[in-house]
């Protein structure tokens, strides 16, 4: 069998088990990654390292873990939360009783964790429905549990980092009351159906590894979950061209409202 083939068909064998379509992926990214990961554990083909996967649940989890992209961080890109913290945050606040708000693709938390920090700032955090999801459950688990490295929170204002963080030798734990107001659930962005009226979507760094035509229905999906005059804040390398094709119009770097 060509390694294409090989290949070719491993991706329709994952997408029979775990709805996971690595069709949606930028191929050369997604199949280096893939080949260390198989040549690591010693199979020579995919259709090999497949009938392994297929029976043995940690290398499962391994194979999920690495096609995911989990890296995050507390307030990655500090000027663009200060935007969200000081302009659109308050006029949704203001312009209604409850916010619902979702962190998509969220890693380890950082992500969902930050936007608690600025809503309960704002006041707001307990008047928000406040949803992060991410494919990989490992992650999901890791988010829930809230403990963090010192690298993952360097760029924490430090008002904050005192206030909603425990230290115990090096390990930063997120305080309580943020993790009872973020609701972490396992979801596929590329193949479930999502809800709907969110205020706020959030969803940085991740769509890069996709492929045109899966950002494009991506972009439709998070629209149709927007409520109208939402807005959807992406990442620093996921600027949207045309966006009125989804229905949105640009009001800031990285945010688009729906119109």
């Amino acid at each position: 069998m060509s390694e294409d083939l090989d290949f070719s068909r491993f991706i329709e064998q994952i997408k029979k088990k775990t709805d996971i379509d690595l069709s949606l992926y930028k191929e050369a990214q997604m199949k280096r990654r893939l080949t260390t990961l198989r040549t690591k554990h010693g199979y020579a083909t995919f259709d090999a390292y497949f009938q392994e996967l297929s029976k043995n649940k940690v290398l499962l989890d391994e194979f999920l873990d690495r096609m995911t992209i989990n890296v995050s961080e507390f307030w990655r890109n500090p000027q663009r939360w200060e935007t969200l913290r000081a302009k659109f945050l308050p006029e949704m606040i203001q312009a209604q009783s409850r916010l619902k708000i979702w962190s998509a693709a969220c890693s380890t938390g950082e992500e969902p964790y930050t936007l608690a920090m600025i809503l309960d700032e704002l006041h707001a955090l307990q008047k928000t429905q406040l949803l992060a999801t991410d494919l990989d459950a490992g992650v999901i688990a890791k988010a829930t549990q809230g403990y963090y490295l010192d690298r993952s929170i360097r760029d924490v204002p430090q008002m904050f980092r005192g206030k909603y963080f425990q230290e115990d030798e090096g390990v930063y734990s997120v305080v309580d009351s943020l993790k009872k107001a973020v609701h972490f659930k396992q979801q596929n962005l590329l193949f479930d159906t999502f809800d709907r009226d969110f205020d706020l979507i959030v969803c940085r760094n991740v769509m890069i590894y996709f492929t045109e035509e899966a950002k494009h229905e991506l972009y439709h999906k998070f629209s149709k979950a927007l409520k109208k005059g939402g807005i959807l804040f992406v990442g620093s390398t996921e600027q949207i061209f045309t966006p009125s094709q989804y229905e949105f119009e640009t009001v800031d770097t990285f945010f688009y409202r729906k119109m």
